[in-house]
């Protein structure tokens, strides 16, 4: 598909500053992802690694009810085994996306988040909720399991026992409950939420890009390695940190007492 920011259907792109805010914006169907969705958010990120005037992600979802409130419904009653797994491998290659971003990517939870909704959030980096939001994995009580990458994540996020429990029950909780489980980061009032969010995808952006782009790499395949294995990684990545201009520019700034100026464009 290709890439047309002023012909999206059900996404939208804001710019503030290095920050772009992408919304999944179906609020009559409560932001569900179909097929359409997925496409547009995979093309949209795509972009957005690529463009280095963009320093950090927002997720969110159009309305207040709804984050993003699963998959199509509709479409996954008419499939069978091959139409069912290529709309899993959809679904997971949008989330493989969102994870490998080279920059930091933050979820704000306006609302419900649920199936899709949810494995769309756990992909992104940290996670804000409003207190209003609902949160969980109902698939079990459609008689399907989590296809996004859920049922691996969440357990890799809140341990095997509480995902287990979220999957097997199908049972939405609250922000704060998902709060208390480490499933998200913070929980806030609605009207504090995409703030609160801004202001810290901006504490982030104000580090040096690459700095960030190999921290988010030493993170995402460390926590599959041995930690031996991860060590390793994490001293060629810092190797590679420090032959770079952008080491020089924060270690300078530090000693001589001034801001850094990163170089993004």
């Amino acid at each position: 598909m290709d890439f047309d920011p002023t012909r999206l259907q059900n996404v939208t792109l804001e710019q503030d500053g290095h920050l772009a805010v992408v919304t999944v914006n179906r609020p009559s169907k409560l932001n569900a992802l179909d097929d359409t969705t997925i496409a547009e958010l995979d093309c949209l990120f795509a972009k957005l690694d690529h463009d280095a005037a963009v320093g950090a992600v927002i997720v969110t979802g159009a309305g207040e009810k709804a984050f993003v409130a699963g998959a199509d419904i509709g479409v996954l009653a008419k499939q069978g085994v091959l139409d069912g797994k290529a709309n899993a491998q959809r679904g997971q290659a949008l989330t493989l996306r969102i994870e490998n971003l080279s920059k930091p990517v933050l979820a704000a939870i306006n609302g419900f988040a649920l199936g899709g909704g949810l494995e769309l959030a756990l992909a992104c980096d940290v996670r804000f909720a409003a207190v209003t939001a609902k949160l969980g994995l109902p698939e079990t009580s459609l008689g399907i399991i989590p296809g996004y990458g859920g049922t691996q994540r969440l357990p890799r996020l809140v341990g095997t026992g509480a995902a287990l429990q979220l999957i097997l029950t199908g049972d939405p909780i609250s922000a704060e409950e998902a709060l208390r489980i480490g499933l998200v980061n913070g929980v806030f009032e609605p009207a504090e939420l995409m703030n609160q969010c801004k202001a810290v995808a901006r504490r982030m952006v104000s580090r040096g890009p690459a700095a960030l782009a190999l921290a988010k790499q030493a993170v995402r395949r460390g926590v599959h390695l041995s930690l031996a294995d991860g060590l390793n990684l994490e001293a060629d990545l810092f190797g590679i940190i420090s032959s770079t201009a952008e080491m020089k520019e924060g270690m300078s700034a530090f000693l001589e007492k001034r801001k850094a100026g990163w170089k993004r464009e």
